[in-house]
Formats: C-alpha cells, sequence, structure tokens
C-alpha cells in the first residue's frame, strides 16, 4: 500500500508511527504549517513533522488546500506532490483544514479518517473534550470513508473506549491515539484486500463538538457543581478551568463536586486540603490550582503564599 498522510498534532503522529511500523510505503506527509509557541515564540514543527523527518519521508505544509483560494500557489504545489505520489490511500488525522473534493477523489481507494469519538456523536473538531464534558461514559475511534461533509462519511471500523471517571482530556487522548493507530493499521489491511464493509451513520445521534474556546475557561458558578468538575477534567491541559481572585486567574486542575450549600462562587471551607466553592447545585472541591507563572500545586500549597477565606467570593 501507498499510504499519504495528513495530519497535525500529536494524536496524528502516533497513528503515523503506527503505519510505517507496520510496513506501508508513506511517500507523502500533508501537516500544517509550522507554527510560533513556547516563550520564545519561535516557529515549531508539528508533532506529525517531527516523526515524517525523522523516517525521512516527504513533507508539504499548505497554508490551504483550495485552488480557488487565497493561496492557489501553495494548494497547486500539494495537488502536484499528491499526484506524484500515486497513492493507494490517503489517511486523515486531525489534519486541520478543509479537504476539497479533488482531494477526495485522487487516491485509489479514497481518504480515510481516524475520528476520536463514536460518529454521528460528536462529530467536529474536539470530540474527546466534548464527550468528557457532557458526561457520557464512553467514546471511541470511527475510521471513516471521508466525503465532502464535516465527519458525515460512511463508517468502516468502529471501536469503543470507556471514560473513567477521572479521566481527563489528556489521559483519554493517549489512549484514544493508541487505538486509532492499532486500528488504522487494520483498516488498511482490510483495504488492500478488498475487506473493508462501509456502513452509512445514523440519522439519529448527530451531535456536534464544537472547537474548545479559551473563553469556556472560566467557571460559572452559578451551574451545577457536577458540570463544573467535568469541565475541570475537559479542559486539562487545554485551556485550563479558571475562576479569579484578587486580581489573580487562577487554573482548576483538579476538583470533584460534594455536598454543600451557598451563594454561587462563595467559599464555604478551607481545611487545607481543598478549598470548597458553592455552585448553583452543590459545591466543589478544588484539590489542585495553578497561579499565573507557577505550576500546578496542591491547594495547600497554593494556599501557603495566597490567603483565600472562607466567606470570600470568587470570580
Amino acid at each position: 500500500m501507498r499510504v499519504g498522510f495528513a495530519g497535525t498534532p500529536e494524536f496524528a503522529a502516533e497513528a503515523l508511527a503506527a503505519i510505517l511500523a507496520a510496513g506501508h510505503a508513506v511517500p507523502l506527509v500533508l501537516t500544517q504549517p509550522d507554527r510560533p509557541a513556547g516563550r520564545g515564540m519561535k516557529l515549531q514543527p508539528s508533532a506529525v513533522k517531527q516523526c515524517a523527518l525523522q523516517h525521512g519521508l516527504p513533507v508539504v505544509q499548505p497554508t490551504s488546500l483550495k485552488l480557488d483560494g487565497r493561496h492557489p500557489e501553495e494548494a497547486a504545489a500539494a495537488r502536484a506532490a499528491l499526484q506524484v505520489a500515486q497513492l493507494d490511500v490517503l489517511v486523515v488525522a486531525a489534519y486541520g483544514l478543509i479537504l476539497p473534493q479533488w482531494v477526495l477523489d485522487l487516491p485509489r481507494l479514497g481518504c480515510l479518517n481516524i475520528h476520536g469519538s463514536l460518529l454521528p456523536r460528536w462529530r467536529g473538531a474536539a470530540p474527546i473534550h466534548r464527550a468528557i464534558e457532557a458526561g457520557d461514559a464512553d467514546t471511541g475511534i470511527t475510521i471513516m470513508q471521508m466525503d465532502a461533509g464535516l465527519d458525515t462519511g460512511d463508517m468502516l471500523l468502529v471501536t469503543p473506549e470507556p471514560i473513567r471517571p477521572d479521566d481527563t482530556t489528556a489521559a483519554l487522548h493517549d489512549r484514544l491515539a493508541t487505538l486509532g493507530g492499532r486500528l488504522i493499521v487494520e483498516a488498511l489491511a482490510l483495504a488492500g484486500r478488498g475487506g473493508l464493509t462501509a456502513t452509512p451513520q445514523p440519522a439519529d445521534g448527530v451531535t456536534y463538538a464544537h472547537k474548545i474556546d479559551k473563553r469556556e475557561a472560566a467557571l460559572d458558578w452559578t451551574l451545577p457543581a457536577e458540570v463544573l468538575a467535568r469541565r475541570v477534567r475537559a479542559f486539562d491541559p487545554f485551556p485550563g478551568a479558571s475562576f479569579s481572585h484578587g486580581g489573580e486567574t487562577f487554573k482548576v486542575w483538579q476538583a470533584q463536586a460534594v455536598a454543600g450549600q451557598g451563594v454561587p462562587g462563595t467559599v464555604l471551607e478551607v481545611d487545607g486540603d481543598r478549598l470548597v466553592v458553592a455552585c448553583g447545585a452543590g459545591a466543589l472541591a478544588l484539590a489542585s490550582l495553578q497561579r499565573p507563572g507557577g505550576r500546578r500545586q496542591p491547594v495547600r500549597d497554593v494556599l501557603r503564599s495566597c490567603a483565600i477565606g472562607v466567606g470570600e467570593r470568587l470570580g
């Protein structure tokens, strides 16, 4: 199999590594342009580009693949590279660019997508975050035959993965990335011998996992504690749930819903190991915080340098 690959973050890099380990030829890798990152804001290659370069694979980084868009020269160069690659199939995982119809039609077997949910639930950009935030009992990986819609193509392979009570997005992401790598290798083996069976997605149960916005980080104390506890886990590592106090923004990395009652945002208890805050229903016991410029610490350590007392209101 001549397998092209299009992806950008670590989730995708795991799949690329699995495809290479399975012995497939990867004549071309597509990934997003290098982005500034870190304190120095130096250009950094994506996780997929790093993996590709480690294996000596050709890499193309178009800003867009739309031939009639704002960067037609880059799109045309990408098309030429894809045509030369003579792909049997293009595997796509968290690429971040919309694939025009000419890309979908180019490989002999089309384009296969690795999606981090049990479709049709959580189509879209942030399926792992949204599944945890919603309190879903499980999620999984769907290998999908891509079409022009947003994660609307036929399902080829589906494997569930339970969501544990203490799962953060970071922890669940890592398990799903490993599962996605294993499942795409299985799908390619079946595709090579014509053994893939396509199943249309059901019309019922469609939900959309909208992209995470930094503005969602601020904890709304009027919501139930159970909802906020899930958001703390869903927003770890990005963007991190937060509240304001004394002119500072504190990030919350561990929290649990507990019994309690009071005006939302009011500190009900400070016992050293936890900071209990009233919510719209119940209370949220904060166990790990981070001050600006600091690191994640237990509440006990944070309170040594920042006094927060019973009866105070958190923003």
